[in-house]
């Protein structure tokens, strides 16, 4: 008896912490479960759940303290050295505790906001301790309050516990060390991999529902968390995520799909890059983007959400309104990477973000640069936010108006001055360009439509009570639109420009789809002197209005985006839209849909646009293919360095070489 308790005796306060927290996971799961019953329920998800919900915990046990086991092993006894191990012990187990009882405690609340467990973007946010804190403190006290005091209980207990275990340990002699130490080893890994196939357990393995929340709950938070940050590592292949295809066929097939002759494509440099001549021949005209945060269909009035936005149905009366626009992701630098560059969404992050694409990567800034055009961000926030100051300054943005340069704002809130700030400012912008003489580019990205809802008072007629909403928030948003348009149509720089108002994302996207298509739709219209108002019901995404734009501006040129010109495109175009969500990938042709899972075959569904529902129904190998070979172009591109701009060489080899169509660049260009 003595000998078996010295064996395990100095893995006694190890055994415990597993305990506690395989308590702490199993027991969330089953909150998170009773508080998603329907959706659990629908998919007949309560067994699984349970039991491959213990084999990841299980998993995640050995993860966190497998190594910390073979070290008590080798190096535990009543000596400097075990001593030594001892506290270092204690503080790994003390620690490892409270992340997995804080990343659970914090788990509803994020899935309240992105409809999924901890993921990437929870990483994504901690890099910005300010702005997160100031969210977090302006629109959930209550659950900052209970993190702080659940963090110092858990921190204090773990460490009086892990010492009171340590005491009065009995440790094993020394030749039965190794022996130990190689079933420690073996236990550790077989039950991290817990799998004795070639590939090791991941989230894929023990996914069963096309509801990603449902199939998230499967696994922890600590899982689920370091799961993704592991995936960041080789996140810029989406082969390894989807399956592979050959360069040659992904190249040829978004070519095809991006409606243009094959003609029109004459560099090898720049597989994608083509010639687009534009449909309005008369002096180019300025471009003003105003990306709207966080506005869903659901919130605007005119595409049958809720009656938020007068200003912005009232504009749509006014313009070119698309009724079936989908946005490309489900974060800002997601929709600022589909509007200002044109390029396709990929289970990586933004190309915002990523270090190849820092400089020398197409936007629309750079080539209306080249055209002599004046480039700017105007924000009312801090710009460095998510790395837009210097994706932005990189590519093509001469000047940055933040936060900063507001000399005396009416109303500055936890993400920077006001929506009504920012649009005062950038209307003073524009005339003075005007001024000058100088034809100019902006996007103006607003702010004041994000948790925690801070907005000046007595601006608007709050839609519900309290005041810091989402719904009141919409509104806000919308009566600071309605203010500048005020001003921009009494302006002299009116008749000379082109405006799209079109939002980044939806606000907290979720749903039982894999992917959930209708928390994608968004709006989106272009208004302008001349522009005939018109309500447009194909199916178009966010990678389709810088082209349309270029078009519309009178701006000819060849550039590597691969979205439509909508101007040229037909009414009988079934119109299509790439949706990443997380790991999944949809992809949207008229209403027939083909979704990509990580490590899984394609799933085929129709998409029944009253209902907002998916429908599973078998698609073709055509349409898989296609939807496989857009979601690998972006990694592609990205990785090889492909999506730039065209340089002077190969201008000019594109002028030599070019047919009919090109021949007519000559001209424009000249």
């Amino acid at each position: 008896m003595a000998a078996r308790f010295s064996v395990l005796g100095p893995f006694r306060s190890i055994l415990c912490f597993c305990l506690i927290a395989l308590l702490i996971v199993t027991l969330s799961r089953i909150g998170l479960g009773i508080w998603q019953f329907d959706r659990v329920a629908a998919v007949g998800g309560w067994s699984h759940l349970i039991i491959q919900g213990l084999r990841i915990d299980l998993a995640t046990l050995c993860w966190l303290w497998g190594v910390a086991a073979l070290g008590t092993a080798i190096f535990s006894g009543d000596h400097l050295l075990g001593r030594t191990w001892n506290s270092l012990l204690r503080v790994w187990l003390t620690l490892g505790l409270w992340l997995m009882l804080f990343l659970e405690a914090s788990t509803p609340s994020f899935i309240q906001e992105y409809g999924i467990r901890p993921n990437r973007l929870y990483i994504e946010y901690l890099i910005y301790p300010k702005e997160v804190f100031l969210m977090l403190w302006g629109g959930r006290k209550a659950e900052l309050i209970f993190g702080a005091m659940l963090s110092m209980t858990t921190l204090w207990g773990g460490w009086k516990l892990s010492g009171s275990l340590l005491k009065n340990v009995c440790y094993p002699r020394w030749f039965l060390r190794p022996f130990i130490a190689l079933l420690v080893i073996a236990v550790t890994l077989l039950g991290a991999r817990s799998s004795l196939g070639h590939r090791p357990l991941n989230p894929a393995l023990v996914s069963f529902a096309d509801d990603p929340l449902v199939n998230s709950l499967v696994t922890n938070s600590s899982y689920s968390l370091f799961f993704a940050i592991s995936q960041m590592k080789s996140e810029a292949s989406a082969a390894k995520i989807y399956g592979n295809m050959d360069e040659e066929l992904v190249i040829d097939t978004i070519r095809r799909e991006s409606g243009r002759e094959l003609a029109a494509f004459t560099s090898q440099a720049i597989p994608s890059l083509s010639f687009n001549p534009a449909s309005y021949q008369g002096k180019p005209k300025n471009l003003v983007i105003i990306l709207q945060e966080s506005l869903g269909a659901r919130f605007v009035g005119n595409l049958g959400g809720l009656p938020l936005t007068p200003n912005i149905d009232e504009l749509s009366q006014q313009g070119w309104s698309f009724e079936n626009l989908y946005a490309t992701g489900t974060r800002s630098v997601r929709g600022i990477e589909a509007v200002t560059t044109g390029f396709t969404p990929t289970p990586a992050r933004s190309v915002v973000k990523l270090g190849k694409s820092q400089h020398g990567f197409f936007s629309i800034a750079a080539l209306l640069k080249q055209h002599g055009y004046e480039t700017q961000f105007v924000y009312g926030g801090e710009s460095h936010f998510d790395n837009m100051k210097s994706f932005f300054l990189g590519n093509g943005f001469s000047n940055i108006v933040d936060e900063n340069d507001y000399e005396d704002p009416s109303f500055v809130a936890s993400w920077g001055v006001s929506d009504e700030d920012l649009m005062r400012r950038a209307h003073q912008e524009f005339e003075q360009f005007h001024q000058q003489g100088k034809p100019f580019f902006s996007l103006v990205f607003s702010s004041s439509n994000h948790d925690p809802y801070d907005f000046p008072d007595d601006k608007v007629e709050l839609y519900e009570q309290p005041k810091q909403t989402v719904n009141n928030a919409v509104k806000y948003a919308d009566y600071a639109v309605g203010e500048f348009f005020k001003l921009a149509k009494n302006s002299d720089y009116w008749k000379d420009t082109l405006f799209l108002i079109v939002a980044d994302h939806d606000s907290r996207v979720g749903g039982a789809s894999l992917v959930p298509i209708s928390r994608f739709r968004i709006p989106g219209i272009i208004l302008g002197e001349g522009i005939e108002p018109k309500r447009d019901r194909r199916v178009v995404s966010q990678i389709d209005m810088a082209p349309t734009l270029l078009s519309m501006m009178g701006i000819s040129d060849s550039y590597p985006m691969l979205g439509q010109d909508l101007t040229r495109v037909g009414e009988d175009w079934p119109g299509r839209a790439l949706m990443q969500y997380d790991k999944n990938m949809a992809y949207l042709r008229g209403d027939d849909v083909v979704v990509l899972q990580p490590e899984k075959e394609p799933s085929g569904f129709k998409y029944d646009f009253l209902a907002e529902t998916l429908v599973a129904k078998p698609q073709s190998d055509e349409m898989k293919q296609v939807a496989l070979a857009w979601a690998l172009w972006g990694s592609l591109a990205y990785q090889k360095g492909l999506y730039r701009p065209q340089d002077e060489a190969t201008r000019r080899d594109g002028l030599i070489s070019a047919e009919t169509p090109l021949k007519s660049a000559e001209v424009t260009l000249k």
